[in-house]
């Protein structure tokens, strides 16, 4: 291995604190040679120099260690430092024609929606990572019905990464009772209903759906807007859309970041925001509002390159 591995596997935590021991130990066999230097060879001199020294550096060791633990410690758990879902732009080919066309022409705010969000074993869901968590919240009226939220967890058929755990939260042992997707999709299909899809880089939440049909016979055919290229319609002079960062300019609280649940709640918070923005734009209709998220996305790859 693998030495290069195993350290590569440890925690920047563990690393930090084995590298302030070896310079610790370091430091206590130069602090003896100073000490022998200091005492002109009087052994019990040498003695009491280097115990002073070594207490002074103690304690010196123990308070970097203490902020640079508490420092490491706070950024492992804060969501905010985590990278982003990688952003991806087949935004239009999740919009059936047929859909569009029996409902393109009525007006955004007299549609329902279901915002919805997925936690996943990882960020590639062509390449094996599966649903561990999938809610929902439903927009009615402009109003978010909380009370009749979905939420599931699910069990995913594999152990969960610790890295992706290090994002959501969500360990083995908390999916191990759950049930498989092909249990789930069909009890969120039945929430949704015919109601219009909105997520935050949907195309992302939406591959994990279409890659579940074959197996599961559910099919996610609704119409779907992503609050993201709506947000660069918006707001296209701005380079971060983020959901962290749209929430913060629109001075919307966030609770619970990074739980599908709670994701969806406050992008469900956006999205009725973006309604009177869209409005007040002169997107009025569901049409409009697809054609112009399509647009957006060259906008969005654009600026990926700069």
């Amino acid at each position: 291995m693998d030495r290069l591995e195993f350290i590569r596997a440890m925690s920047i935590r563990r690393l930090a604190t084995w590298a302030l021991a070896l310079t610790g130990a370091a430091a206590l066999g130069v602090l003896a040679a100073v000490a022998w230097h200091l005492g002109g060879g009087d052994v019990a001199r040498a003695a009491l120099a280097w115990g002073i020294g070594a207490a002074v550096l103690a304690v010196v060791l123990v308070l970097v260690w203490s902020l640079l633990d508490s420092q490491l410690r706070a950024r492992e758990f804060d969501k905010k430092a985590l990278p982003a879902r990688p952003e991806l732009y087949d935004f239009d080919q999740l919009n059936p024609p047929m859909h569009l066309e029996e409902l393109g022409g009525k007006c955004l705010k007299d549609l329902t929606f279901v915002v919805f969000d997925t936690e996943t074993t990882g960020l590639k869901p062509s390449e094996g990572d599966e649903i561990i968590s999938i809610a929902g919240v439903r927009i009615a009226g402009g109003r978010i019905d909380r009370e009749a939220a979905f939420e599931r967890l699910v069990h995913p058929g594999m152990p969960i990464p610790k890295a992706s755990i290090r994002f959501h939260g969500i360990t083995d042992d908390m999916c191990a009772g759950a049930p498989p997707v092909a249990d789930v999709l069909p009890a969120f299909k039945d929430f949704v209903g015919d109601s219009v899809l909105v997520a935050h880089n949907a195309a992302f939440d939406m591959r994990f759906l279409k890659l579940k049909e074959a197996a599961t016979g559910i099919v996610f055919d609704n119409l779907v807007l992503d609050s993201l290229l709506l947000s660069v319609f918006l707001d296209a002079e701005n380079r971060n859309h983020s959901l962290d960062a749209i929430a913060a300019r629109m001075e919307i609280e966030i609770e619970g970041r990074h739980t599908a649940l709670g994701d969806s709640i406050v992008t469900a918070k956006v999205f009725l925001r973006m309604l009177d923005m869209l409005e007040a734009r002169g997107i009025k209709t569901l049409r409009q509002a697809v054609d112009a998220s399509i647009k957006m996305e060259h906008v969005r790859e654009m600026q990926k390159q700069f």
